[in-house]
């Protein structure tokens, strides 16, 4: 298994992290072939525009762990924040939420996908990452809370605005999803930021002096 708690560091470095993309369908050999591409550091997966089976994601976590490849999902819907920790319990080590604008989302968000004193998440699942080494539930917490990645996908003039309020302690990665921005600018003709690139730049300048890492990707897969 791989270092978790230094790719972490890493995101906080702000270290460029590579994700390879995959299907949930894929078969081991499937997978160690996208994988001998690069030197990945996660595996995305997407259930927003994708079919999402909690059974076939629960297989894949546990494929891809076998190939010392943590799992990153982006979950289905914005709303769908407050089902992170149950998302967890079936295997990813980081997750990302689409289309984040709101204080209250990131809020509910670090809730469930932190455990106490951080935050609410529920104990259980026996799926989880990293819970083979460490069955302790106070061990096992305080690991995931040092070591989970919570991402954020901002897709909005209104997320671009106020990243710096979104970008909350707990918060890990500020990622873009360049389409939806790019309906969203178009929408607003007199915004300052006309690009998607001019969106990242201004982020990149809010975070400085912070540990939320921006990243250059639009989708789970790529550089972050």
């Amino acid at each position: 298994m791989l270092d978790q708690e230094s790719l972490k560091q890493r995101i906080h470095r702000k270290e460029v992290i590579k994700v390879a993309s995959a299907s949930m369908s894929v078969s081991k050999s499937q997978l160690e072939d996208i994988l001998s591409k690069d030197d990945y550091d996660l595996v995305g997966v997407d259930s927003q525009h994708s079919p999402c089976n909690e059974e076939k994601l629960v297989a894949f976590c546990a494929m891809a762990e076998e190939l010392s490849i943590p799992v990153q999902l982006r979950i289905k819907h914005t709303r769908h924040a407050y089902l992170i920790g149950n998302y967890l319990d079936l295997g990813p080590l980081a997750i990302v939420v689409p289309q984040v604008e709101e204080e209250t989302t990131v809020l509910e968000a670090i809730d469930a996908f932190y455990y106490p004193p951080i935050g609410k998440r529920s104990w259980g699942g026996s799926a989880r990452y990293g819970l083979k080494e460490r069955s302790d539930r106070l061990e096992y917490a305080e690991w995931w809370n040092n070591n989970g990645i919570l991402i954020l996908q901002l897709e909005s003039v209104n997320a671009i605005t106020n990243a710096q309020k979104l970008a909350k302690p707990g918060v890990d990665m500020l990622v873009f999803g360049a389409m939806d921005l790019s309906f969203s600018l178009e929408s607003y003709p007199d915004y300052p930021l006309r690009t998607v690139e001019d969106c990242i730049r201004h982020v990149q300048q809010q975070m400085e002096g912070t540990q939320v890492k921006v990243g250059l990707a639009h989708s789970p897969s790529g550089q972050l």
